[in-house]
Formats: structure tokens, sequence, C-alpha cells
């Protein structure tokens, strides 16, 4: 069948379909809520088992893995339009929390290469790339999921399939995880306050924000409709900058035939500078950034529905030891972060920071919220507050990975992701360390 603007009405339709049930489900399943799984992870279920790898009693066009990569360059066009990089924003009380996270992400970034090469290699013959699903589902979530394999697409189209599993396992792990751990803290005196899942607000598990006066507001008009509807200024200059980012990727292509750039890197790029030009002339204050945000989330809730509905079983199937043993490697580094580590990186309020990172590092950022809820249920600890600040050196890690360990895997230089991550590693323990004993003689002092 010809790929016709119709034939992207009708994936659009499907997927908007899923989503609404998706949604539905999550609203009246006790399972769904308690895991607190997204409507586009269950949206993207049903779409695997209906669609054509399956069932295939959805006719989604054969482009439906496309849309991934294509939507996870407006995602970075907007991340780049909305984040605030300042690094002087930091100061000592979030350096632990700071020194943690990057510790967490460059770990699954060294290690996870790391034992793809010395373990599953020498024994199943496993590609390099295979070093980059652990990071890529966990820690980066189903946005880097896509980023992945939209960059893989080329040498190694499996990773496609493989990340998007990794990140729904990731989910369900930091879920399952995080009860437990929270339980097991609680009985032991590790938290001041507890709550089971059933505590959260109704809301966070049913997904419905059923009370008109709680509903927050997508975002503010910045022109009048007389002019320009805000929505689509916001979308436009969005979609603009991503369109840009593909046109780049295929003047370079037709340069350097052999140098392939992602979208989705090149989308970031030319969001900072867009962003920048916007800022010289005065005309930033016109985009708005909550807008911005809301934009890049339906775009990922559309990618997820997408890149779940497209993964391929038999390719899951014949990775599967693999990525058994590379998900309990996972498990474990995880563990031992949030247990072993975190306590002595950070001190007052250290097992809630934790069991946040511990959702932020499996599934996302919203499981980690979802985590700090049970033993925090009023936020008393400023872990939300603090994480604001303490992702900012988290940042870079997380840019310069996804841009630039794909490039030094094709390039067949694997071990030198072992090298550089670690050192960013060892680099974040040296300076977590220095922060603790810096607050241990401060507290030494007041008391």
């Amino acid at each position: 069948m010809d790929f016709t603007p119709w034939t992207i009405l009708i994936d659009a339709g499907l997927i908007g379909i899923l989503l609404v049930i998706g949604a539905g489900l999550r609203a009246i399943i006790r399972p769904f809520q308690t895991l607190m799984i997204p409507a586009s992870v269950i949206a993207g279920i049903l779409g695997l088992v209906l669609g054509p790898q399956v069932l295939g009693w959805l006719p989604f066009s054969d482009q439906l893995s496309t849309y991934s990569s294509v939507l996870i360059a407006v995602v970075f066009a907007a991340v780049a339009m909305t984040d605030d990089f300042d690094v002087r924003k930091l100061n000592r009380n979030v350096g632990g929390f700071a020194a943690h996270g990057v510790l967490m992400y460059a770990l699954q970034v060294a290690l996870g290469m790391g034992v793809v090469l010395v373990l599953l290699q020498p024994l199943f013959g496993s590609p390099d790339a295979l070093g980059v699903v652990l990071f890529a589902g966990w820690v980066g979530g189903y946005g880097t999921a896509a980023a992945m394999g939209d960059a893989f697409s080329a040498t190694n189209p499996e990773i496609s399939s493989l990340a998007f599993t990794s990140a729904t396992v990731g989910l369900i792990i930091g879920i399952v995880g995080g009860i437990i751990q929270a339980r097991l803290a609680a009985s032991r005196g590790h938290v001041q306050a507890y709550g089971s899942m059933s505590s959260l607000p109704k809301e966070e598990r049913t997904g419905l924000i059923r009370e008109v006066n709680k509903r927050p507001s997508i975002g503010q008009h910045t022109f009048t409709g007389s002019s320009v509807e805000s929505l689509g200024f916001q979308a436009s200059v969005v979609i603009m900058i991503a369109a840009a980012a593909y046109g780049i990727s295929l003047w370079i292509g037709s340069i350097w035939p052999a140098l392939s750039v992602p979208v989705f890197v090149l989308a970031f790029l030319v969001g900072l500078v867009v962003r920048a030009l916007m800022t010289k002339i005065n005309a930033a204050k016109y985009v708005d950034k909550p807008t911005l945000q809301s934009i890049s989330g339906t775009g990922t809730d559309v990618l997820i529905v997408a890149g779940i509905a497209s993964i391929q079983p038999q390719i899951v199937a014949d990775f599967g030891l693999e990525l058994i043993l590379l998900f309990v490697f996972g498990l474990a580094l995880t563990l031992f972060l949030g247990l072993w580590v975190a306590p002595r990186l950070m001190h007052e309020g250290w097992f809630e920071r934790s069991l946040f990172t511990w959702g932020w590092s499996t599934g996302a950022v919203a499981t980690g919220i979802a985590m700090l809820r049970i033993v925090d249920p009023k936020l008393k600890s400023n872990t939300l507050e603090d994480f604001g600040l303490a992702y900012i050196p988290v940042t870079p890690v997380e840019i310069t990975a996804v841009t630039f360990v794909p490039a030094l895997v094709m390039a067949g230089a694997a071990w030198a992701v072992v090298g550089i991550w670690g050192a960013i590693a060892v680099g974040a323990v040296i300076f977590g360390l220095f922060i603790a004993r810096a607050n241990k003689r401060e507290a030494t002092l007041v008391s």
C-alpha cells in the first residue's frame, strides 16, 4: 500500500484510540494503578499485541517504527528551547544528590557497555551496540530508547526493539522494586513517614484530575487569536527546528556520505541556536515554556505507543538470554547505588532521595515521584526542589551519552565509552565524598 497523508491519519487515529483506551484502563483497573503504568505504555502494549507484529488486527502502516525517530527530534527540539543549563545554580546542599545522579547515569553507560564487551560478547557474540540498551531503556527511558533506535537504524536496526523492551522492563522493575524498598525502609526506621500506594492522591493513581480547581493550565497565550493561535506558534517553532535538523542531516550526508549524524542531536543543537537568537532579539518571552513542555510530553506519549507497538518479538527472543543477564546486572547496580552508596554521599533524607533516584534510574522521573510520595507523602524532604538543581550536572552527562556513544560504538571505539563515562563516574564519587565530608564537618560544628 502506498504511503500517503491519509496513511498518516490512519496511523494517528489508531494511536489515538489506543491512548484513549490506555487512559481508561489506567483509570479503572487497580493493578495498573498500583504499578503506576502510564497510559502510553498500556496503549503501546495493546498496539503490539493487536498490531502487525502479533495478531495483525490493527492496520498500522509499515512506517510505524519511523514515527519514533521523527518524534524524538521534536522532543529534543522542545527540550533545547525550555531547559535551563545554568551550572551556577548548584550549591553544596544538593551536591551529594547531584553526585549520586551523575554517578548513576555514568555507571549505567560505562558498565552497561563493559558487561557486553567483557561477558556477553565472548559468550554470545553480542554486537557492541547492545551495550547502549541498559542506559537507553532504564535511566534514559523511552525517549532515549527512541534516540538510540534512530542512531543505530542503519547499522543495528534491532536496537530499537531491544531498547523499548528495556524501557518497559525497567519501568516495571522500578515500581515493584521501589515498593519493596519502601516497606523494608519503613520497618527499619529509615523514613519518618510511610504510606502504601493506596495512600497516594487518587488523581496520581487513576490519572484523572476530577476536581476542576485542581487542574493546572497547559500554558499561557503569548499571542492574540487575531494574529496567530499561541499553540500553533509554539508548535511551529518546535517543528521548524526539527525540520531544519532533518535538512541539515541530509546536507551532511550529501557531503560526507559515510558520516551519519542523528537528527535528534542536530535538533537539540539547532534548538539551542534558535533559543539564543530569540533571546538576543528579545523574542524569547513569546515562547511559553509550559506549552512547549506539553508539546514535548505529547510527542513522548505518541513515540512510546509507536515504539512499543513496533517491537519485533522475534528479535527480543533472539537476544533473550543476553537481555536477562544485562537486566540482572542493572538491577544489582541500581540496588548497590541506592542502598550502599547513597547513604555515604547523602546524609539527611538520604533514603527519600535514593528511592526517588531509584525510580528515575529504572523507569522515569514520574516513577521516582511516585516512589517518593510513598515514603514522603507531604514532600517534606525537599527532594523534588533539590532534584531541580541536582539534575543540572546530569544534563551534560545525558546529552553527551546520547550524542556520542552511538558514534563511538559505530567507529569501533566501544571501550572508549567504558573509559570516558567510567572516568566521569570516578569524578562524581570524588566530588560526592568531598561534599559529604564537608557536610559532616558542618554538622559536627553545629552540634
